[in-house]
């Protein structure tokens, strides 16, 4: 059974920065990727980073690319995302996901009905960015 504990969320000003934290057992042999991803009231739940297991990046959401990065310390069975610059419309709720279901999961830009159900999530973290 895999297990993830998402961590790091907050209240933060326009232009602030947050560090996400997901402590996961399945680092570091991720059977395809580690993912964040993030939902708005009444939004779909949509993808803002991958990682593969050796740490190739493979996908960043456009709207965050330079912004966040996605990183995992294997000794520490930990995935991370490093948010700077953040926006008003980054506020969300923030999942850590250990995809097992299959790689088309790991470049999916929505997440819903299988895709949620097939594989591994986090709790969640609130992030909110307002001033």
């Amino acid at each position: 059974q895999v297990q993830l504990v998402e961590s790091g969320g907050g209240l933060v000003q326009p232009g602030g920065s947050l560090r996400l934290s997901c402590v996961t057992s399945e680092l570091p042999v991720a059977r395809y990727c580690m993912r964040w991803f993030r939902q708005a009231p009444g939004k779909e739940r949509e993808g803002v980073a991958s990682i593969l297991p050796r740490g190739s990046i493979t996908y960043y959401e456009p709207s965050v690319r330079g912004r966040f990065a996605i990183s995992q310390d294997n000794a520490k069975k930990t995935l991370y995302l490093a948010m700077n610059n953040l926006k008003p419309e980054d506020s969300a709720m923030y999942y850590c996901a250990a995809v097992v279901a299959g790689p088309q999961y790991c470049s999916s830009t929505v997440c819903s009905g299988n895709c949620i159900e097939n594989n591994y999530w986090g709790q969640g973290t609130q992030v909110t960015v307002s001033s």
